[in-house]
């Protein structure tokens, strides 16, 4: 009997990899896809702990996934990844219905899993960590024939105190840039691919012997059929000048950045154990901009950090004025038990409501600051990678080498080419644009 699966993924993309990990770990079993979940003998939830919203939106999902259950009690579900680490044998006692609870290190052992849980009454929990787990060996299931994510590291040597991650991925583990290069090779001269994102918790503190991360990303874009490189997410502190070099000298290193900065104020990123100050990021931003002057930046920002005072946060508000991001991901800070954070003082907290007033203020100015750039953008001609069609109108959707989506119109063979593009309006962050030359 044919053995079929289900997989969700809630998260960033580190879990959105780790998915298509599990789908070719199932694949090589003999599992097949269905289309729905209530088609599958075994639903995977693939969970992230960062912040509360997104584990009680997982809660709430698997309560409604418990109908398939009721009507086919042969039915497996299990929640893996982050939360499942986090709260292991507890989330048995939030959601009895979970039949696996399996941390982001036990992936290679699914098909075993699945098994013990088919036939046992308790819950199969698997959350060990294995320092050695870096999944070398395995096919992920890839989702596109365009662009390829490449996990090239795990876990996080970094201890910020708001971030969970050290805790539910463990330390940093570092794969062989051999088998690296040999996966992007095959995928660009087998597969036709021709983009790679190199991924990694804190990517560019990435180092394997002899290998660091400026020599890694500079082989990657040398290889054969690989047109644009970009990474994500490098850590402030390991952003070297040789680095940078790395990027203005190869063409196929594509010239955008996602720098996390959390704060404006040094007094919060000291709190935070960021291990940098503002006017050491400020400095890497300026080289950046003097080695790439038309790099693209976005960033990450949390607000209501324990003891952030309204000063504080005026300096992240000029912070963003004076760096004028491209794109920025902002959060109200979310306690994450385990973290350091979660122990400071009760009189360092930040009301809610302070806390929601500072995030608006800093949505508003955010989207304020790309609206400006984007409309600088318009009328520029450029190279789209077309990725897929879009999802309203007969058009397409693609990415300039900054990373901003277009929308052109273009028959459906395009999907995986190069196509040159004249940018002729913009909202938000999406720009619509027409073909040129094609």
């Amino acid at each position: 009997m044919a053995k079929t699966y289900w997989v969700e993924t809630y998260g960033c993309q580190m879990n959105v990899s780790d998915s298509e990990l599990m789908e070719g770990v199932l694949a090589a079993d003999g599992y097949s896809q269905v289309s729905t979940p209530e088609e599958a003998d075994v639903i995977l939830i693939n969970t992230c702990a960062i912040r509360e919203h997104a584990e009680r939106r997982v809660l709430g999902r698997v309560a409604e996934l418990n109908r398939v259950k009721k009507r086919r009690p042969e039915t497996l579900i299990g929640v893996c990844g982050c939360m499942a680490q986090r709260l292991g044998t507890q989330l048995i006692q939030q959601a009895q219905h979970v039949d696996m609870v399996i941390g982001p290190d036990a992936y290679r052992s699914l098909p075993q899993l699945i098994d013990q849980a088919s036939r046992s009454a308790a819950a199969v929990v698997d959350v060990d960590l294995n320092p050695a787990e870096n999944y070398e060996g395995l096919e992920l299931r890839r989702k596109s024939r365009v662009s390829a994510w490449i996990p090239i590291q795990r876990g996080c040597n970094y201890r910020c105190t708001f971030c969970i991650v050290p805790h539910t991925r463990g330390n940093e583990k570092n794969r062989d840039p051999r088998t690296i290069l040999r996966e992007i090779g095959r995928l660009a001269q087998e597969e036709g691919i021709t983009e790679f994102i190199l991924l990694g918790q804190t990517v560019n503190s990435y180092r394997y012997g002899d290998c660091d991360f400026p020599g890694l990303l500079q082989a990657v874009a040398r290889l054969p059929g690989v047109r644009r490189v970009r990474y994500t997410s490098p850590h402030p502190n390991d952003l070297t000048r040789e680095l940078v070099e790395v990027m203005a000298n190869e063409p196929a290193i594509c010239p955008q950045m996602h720098l996390p900065v959390q704060s404006g104020s040094d007094e919060v990123l000291k709190r935070m154990a960021r291990r940098y100050t503002r006017e050491g990021y400020l400095a890497k931003v300026a080289m950046l901009r003097e080695l790439i002057p038309n790099i693209a930046l976005s960033t990450d920002i949390i607000v209501g950090f324990p003891g952030e005072a309204d000063a504080d946060f005026e300096q992240t508000l000029d912070l963003v004025s004076t760096v004028r991001y491209d794109d920025a991901f902002t959060f109200r800070y979310s306690p994450r038990e385990g973290t350091p954070s979660t122990r400071m003082r009760d009189e360092l907290l930040v009301p809610d409501h302070v806390a929601q007033d500072r995030l608006e203020r800093l949505i508003t100015l955010v989207r304020k600051i790309a609206a400006e750039k984007n409309l600088s953008e318009v009328g520029r001609t450029t190279e789209v990678l077309i990725e897929k069609r879009a999802r309203r109108g007969m058009l397409l959707q693609g990415r300039t080498d900054t990373n901003k989506v277009v929308l052109i119109p273009g028959p459906e063979e395009w999907i995986g080419r190069y196509v040159t593009a004249v940018l002729t309006g913009t909202s938000g962050a999406t720009f619509t644009g027409f073909p040129v030359g094609s």
